[in-house]
């Protein structure tokens, strides 16, 4: 078994679950919550990101199998997705998929689903199918704000972390988007977007 990644809520591994390599996700205790409310907490969110996940996957949206949920250790053991994050890909192919990511985002907000932690890293180019990972934040909404966040927040990583291709790939993106909720949901949503970045909460995005 092996690190991959330490988070503030849960830290990653790889590791082997019947002879093929998985992700291991464990929910780390917080010292400074009492005990048992530190567990059912990190139980009920470790059987809503499972829960989570199989729905995603019922409306057609790539996403890892889960193997195993141990809710004693508040971990899920899920497949491991072999390919490369939409961050670490060329700009070219970044701007390409941008409308199928926007697309997927679309059939989540559709079926009332924000992820909850939009970056062009939790998306996995694998076999030429993007797959959607990282449900830890997700929520079951409807509410136009919260969709709203969710793709503030994507726009504010295309912004920081590919700065040269933002407007191209934030286009693409809405096209996809569109694609599923319609003309006038997606108006309604940038609309709430522009006023998420009016309150001064964020920095502006041109």
């Amino acid at each position: 078994m092996r690190l991959v990644k330490k988070g503030a809520e849960a830290d990653i591994y790889l590791t082997k679950w019947q002879n093929s390599i998985a992700v291991l996700k464990i929910r780390k205790p917080k010292s400074y919550r009492n005990q048992i409310l530190d567990f059912n907490l990190r139980k009920q969110r470790t059987i809503k990101e499972s829960q989570t996940i199989s729905e995603v996957k019922s409306l057609g949206i790539p996403t890892p199998l889960v193997y195993f949920v141990n809710l004693k250790k508040t971990s899920i053991v899920m497949q491991q997705i072999p390919g490369k994050p939409i961050h670490d890909l060329s700009n070219s192919k970044i701007i390409s998929l941008s409308k199928q990511m926007g697309r997927l985002v679309g059939t989540l907000h559709k079926n009332g689903i924000i992820h909850g932690d939009l970056t062009t890293s939790n998306f996995i180019l694998s076999n030429d199918k993007v797959f959607v990972i990282d449900f830890g934040l997700s929520q079951k909404t409807i509410k136009p704000e919260d969709q709203a966040v969710d793709l503030r927040l994507i726009k504010e990583i295309l912004n920081s972390a590919h700065a040269p291709i933002m407007k191209e790939c934030w286009k693409n993106f809405l096209s996809g988007y569109k694609l599923v909720v319609g003309t006038s949901k997606l108006l309604q949503i940038k609309d709430l977007v522009s006023v998420i970045e009016s309150r001064g909460r964020y920095a502006t995005v041109v």
